[in-house]
């Protein structure tokens, strides 16, 4: 809830206090209005009216406030600061900067009630114009640029909800976000800064079907599990199986113009490393810093438990504003259990019915809410822009039949399932591929067999088919060992091998093995796949298996992840495990 916009219209007071659910008496106020509640003005939304009774969830901690004190109500729903100045910032859940908090507070414990603005309402921007006087605007048209980082021009665009109109004066030069640039015939002035209410989708003209994967550099996620740019993905698993780390490498590498990240309710040393860690990392696409590209909204485990609900709407709105410029933006959710956690106890402070394990009944409503403002776009300004929504899910002991788990699997298309027993085995990412699917590979491949190989789909289903074997195999294996298995299967699980600790298997922490561009995880993929040619080749030619898997060659696959000059390397590789077995007949 923007400062600047405050129009207070009637006190109630206070009735009750339940933790972070507060009710008041004698409020004028309308669903989802934002108030400040007690002596402290502390931050809240209303969500419940019933008579003269008004109940509010409050964003910050409650201890201390009691019945009788005033409840002030700004008449306007919670909405966020849009403009220049988003990007390279950490906020909490409700758009509060935190370094503007501390410099406020002298300290980084936070003291309740404080507020600051979103964005910088002081801070000098160098407006270039892109229109002229006479040219007629629409709502959402870009009239002019300012470059906001290093990496990123942000462009300044007539609000959605203006009528638009003919141009009639234009300034250029160094303005704050809040003077006026654009004036038009219809009066209407136009501002850097918008406000957007969070809970509202921003316009657009047509949801587009996507066509163009979002590369993440990962290869078990772009070979195996493609997510499309405005596609929606979950990534499910038990503590400790890398979840966090996997919406690192996501955050890092993926070839997103934008990345929002959301830290919902998860510890504080997680968000703690990605504020130290993203400042200190290269963009891999521009060279430039990575926060240059970057918001995060932090809002921990030991924060109010009502500013988790708003801290994910809060990161969509961000990342719809940046979509209308024709950014592709990828929102990362970590985790959406914490915030239906936090439904859940907004729900029962409130007495509704429960839901399947306490869950409030419209859990899969606000879950699909949130996943479907993900898309591919059409802009009413005519561009075209994405958002990628990808959220971890934190299922209790690992149980991915749980409501949360459940309900997010119906409305994504991209499930990465990570798996304890792999983390426990150090195979990271611990994806278990049985399990994951993506419901975009149809429509991506056209993409691949475009921009990196004709045979794409066909090689990932040969890989498909040899885990899927593998995985048959190892049942009989556990019964009767390895050596009772004819030589044909031994050598599919010997191929197996090379596919999970080669290929599935990748060191983030490796300078080189941690993004692996779509034409290596290709190339990868055809080594191991001339191994297995070459080999059962030789296996129908008499040669025993033990020559075959005892070749010098069949090894260094394993090192290709970490080859800078890896074409060379494949090439030469491909031409010696050839070598090596037809020469044994």
């Amino acid at each position: 809830m923007s400062q600047t916009a405050q129009t207070v219209r009637e006190d109630g007071v206070i009735a009750s206090v339940s933790g972070p659910v507060v009710t008041a008496r004698d409020l004028d106020a309308r669903m989802n209005d934002v108030v400040y509640v007690g002596h402290e003005g502390l931050m809240g939304e209303v969500i419940e009216i019933e008579h003269d009774i008004t109940t509010v969830q409050v964003y910050e901690e409650t201890s201390g406030i009691s019945p009788g004190e005033p409840v002030e109500n700004t008449g306007e729903p919670l909405t966020v600061d849009l403009g220049p100045g988003l990007l390279d910032t950490i906020y909490d859940g409700v758009q509060r900067p935190l370094d503007i908090l501390e410099d406020k507070m002298g300290s980084p414990y936070l003291d309740r009630g404080v507020d600051a603005p979103g964005i910088e309402l002081d801070k000098q921007w160098e407006f270039e114009p892109e229109v002229e006087e006479g040219d007629a605007v629409e709502p959402g048209d870009v009239v002019g640029t300012v470059e906001e980082t290093i990496t990123i021009d942000h462009k300044v665009m007539v609000p959605p909800d203006y009528e638009g109109g003919e141009v009639v004066d234009i300034n250029s030069g160094s303005y704050t976000v809040e003077e006026t640039v654009v004036e038009l015939d219809s009066g209407e002035e136009i501002k850097m800064r918008q406000e957007w209410p969070v809970r509202e989708a921003r316009p657009t003209v047509e949801k587009k079907t996507p066509r163009t994967p979002l590369v993440s550099g990962q290869r078990i996620l772009d070979g195996l599990f493609p997510i499309a740019k405005g596609g929606t993905a979950a990534i499910p698993g038990p503590f400790g199986s890398g979840k966090t780390v996997t919406q690192h490498q996501l955050a890092k590498y993926a070839d997103a113009d934008i990345i929002i990240y959301v830290g919902c309710g998860e510890r504080g040393n997680e968000m703690t490393e990605v504020i130290d860690d993203f400042p200190e990392l290269e963009d891999p696409s521009t060279g430039n810093p990575l926060m240059a590209r970057t918001s995060l909204i932090a809002n921990t485990s030991n924060m109010p438990v009502a500013a988790r609900e708003s801290c994910v709407y809060t990161g969509i709105t961000i990342a719809e504003f940046y979509r209308d410029m024709g950014y592709d933006v990828a929102l990362m959710a970590d985790s959406t259990s914490r915030w239906a956690e936090a439904m859940r106890e907004i729900s029962s402070r409130l007495e509704e019915m429960p839901g399947e394990e306490g869950y409030p009944a419209y859990l899969a409503a606000r879950l699909a809410q949130f996943y479907e403002r993900a898309g591919y776009f059409e802009n009413i300004n005519g561009t075209e822009g994405s958002v990628s929504a990808i959220g971890a899910v934190s299922p209790p002991g690992g149980d991915f039949s749980e409501p949360v788990t459940q309900n997010t699997l119906r409305i994504v298309k991209t499930f990465w399932a990570l798996d304890a027993d792999l983390a426990e085995r150090r195979h990271f990412p611990s994806i278990n591929w049985n399990e994951s699917y993506s419901l975009y590979r149809d429509q991506l491949d056209p993409w691949f067999q475009e921009e990196v190989a004709e045979d794409w789909p066909e090689v990932r289903q040969w890989a498909i088919d040899v885990l899927d074997e593998e995985t048959e195999l190892q049942e009989i294996v556990q019964l009767v060992g390895k050596d009772a298995l004819p030589e044909d299967q031994q050598l599919t699980l010997e191929v197996a091998r090379y596919l999970r600790e080669a290929y599935l298997q990748q060191n983030a922490f490796h300078p080189v093995d941690t993004y692996c561009p779509p034409e290596k995880t290709y190339l990868m993929l055809t080594t191991i796949k001339t191994l297995n040619d070459e080999a059962f080749d030789a296996l129908d030619a008499g040669v025993p298996i033990e020559e075959i898997i005892d070749i010098d060659a069949a090894p260094d696959i394993n090192r290709i992840g970490v080859q800078d000059d890896y074409e060379t390397y494949v090439e030469d590789l491909k031409a010696e495990i050839t070598d090596q077995l037809r020469n044994l007949y």
